[in-house]
């Protein structure tokens, strides 16, 4: 989508939703790297991240426009306009905008732990970094550990 095309929708959108002109700019900000979308209270204008156009979708892009354009246009009549402000979050639901973005990272890729064994208690833990085996011993017995290999996994959050 060009800029040109993000002008017309954010103005078709505004017309639709909002029963009001959207008369500022609107522009791709490649910078943006969490957020959906930005309003500027200066300038009026509105920036957003095009990685949610490409991975989130044109609906999900909607909802990040209707958005931003609360923002804009509580903060023009003089209400409320920030996040926490009940008037926000009402017309946010009026038009049924996002309230969040949804997440723009990638899926984490699997990590490599260094597997190690206690000689003693058999116990098996692992780690990302490789430890001298002869500095450090089981918490469970004092034992030695010894490497037995490395390998892919992902470490679950009890971990």
């Amino acid at each position: 989508m060009e800029t040109i095309e993000l002008q017309k929708l954010v103005e078709a959108v505004s017309q639709n939703h909002f029963d009001r002109p959207f008369g500022h700019q609107a522009l791709f900000n490649n910078r943006l790297r969490s957020t959906g979308g930005r309003y500027h209270l200066g300038s009026h204008d509105l920036d957003f991240n095009p990685r949610v156009l490409e991975k989130a979708g044109l609906e999900t892009f909607i909802g990040v426009i209707k958005h931003e354009l609360c923002h804009y246009h509580l903060h023009l009549s003089g209400e409320g306009f920030q996040h926490k402000d009940k008037a926000f979050k009402d017309l946010l639901k009026r038009v049924d905008g996002l309230r969040y973005t949804p997440s723009l990272k990638e899926p984490e890729e699997r990590k490599k732990y260094w597997h190690y064994q206690c000689k003693k208690c058999g116990s098996v833990t692992q780690r990302q970094r490789r430890f001298n085996t002869a500095k450090f011993v089981c918490a469970k017995c004092k034992g030695r550990f010894e490497l037995i290999g490395k390998a892919e996994t992902q470490k679950t959050a009890a971990d």
